[in-house]
């Protein structure tokens, strides 16, 4: 079987906000394959200044909670970084 990579449009640079870079985020993951019993959530954690650049990071946390356990034993995270020029629009 074929897998195809799905891509979404990111936003510019000029029109970046820390609330639509996790929008973008949650638009990126909602082409991945998960099984449905899979729950998550995103956060984004800090922002970073570096020479040329800023760089903002999130974190994706997922589980799989149960009526009889609500509080999973298990989880699996994933971590983003959104760098955005100075430079370059």
């Amino acid at each position: 079987a074929e897998h195809v990579i799905k891509t979404i449009q990111w936003t510019t640079g000029n029109n970046f906000t820390v609330e639509r870079g996790r929008q973008q985020i949650e638009e990126l993951i909602s082409t991945w394959e998960v099984h449905e019993s899979w729950l998550h959530w995103s956060e984004f954690l800090q922002e970073e200044e570096v020479e040329d650049s800023k760089r903002y990071h999130y974190r994706v946390c997922w589980s799989i909670p149960t009526r009889r356990k609500p509080i999973p034993r298990a989880t699996a995270s994933v971590y983003f970084v959104i760098e955005i020029s100075k430079l370059k629009p």
